[in-house]
């Protein structure tokens, strides 16, 4: 047993701050912070659903929701989200049961740090233009 190593992936997380920056320009702080805030929350709840349809194995609509995930990560700069969404619908078109399980894993990775980086992103934000 000493031979055995329990690997912990951390994945590195792409943002563009561009987007949700340009939210705030065009709407202020107060309008941007409920846009960005809204988006985020339906984002969450994506990726619940999400949750919720793989482990009950109903893949059926599947690609149209990581579809869906990944135009709203683009929409809030989440380069790295958007990118395994993608990745993960190639893995359902080709029916690889091994990568899809593989890179499933790596969009929770993904989509946990994304979320909180995005967070700390909003209050810099927030204290930037405050």
């Amino acid at each position: 047993m000493k031979n055995v190593v329990a690997l912990r992936p951390k994945e590195r997380v792409r943002q563009d701050a561009e987007p949700i920056a340009t939210i705030y320009r065009n709407l202020g702080t107060s309008g941007a912070e409920q846009v960005v805030t809204r988006a985020l929350g339906e984002l969450a709840l994506t990726m619940a659903g999400l949750a919720t349809q793989v482990r009950a194995h109903e893949l059926g609509d599947l690609t149209r929701q990581l579809r869906r995930l990944q135009r709203m990560a683009e929409n809030l700069g989440m380069v790295s989200l958007g990118v395994v969404s993608g990745d993960l619908r190639a893995c359902l078109d080709r029916a690889d049961t091994t990568a899809f399980a593989a890179v499933w894993a790596r969009l929770l990775r993904i989509a946990e740090r994304s979320l909180a980086s995005d967070k700390a992103l909003l209050e810099q934000l927030d204290q930037t233009t405050s």
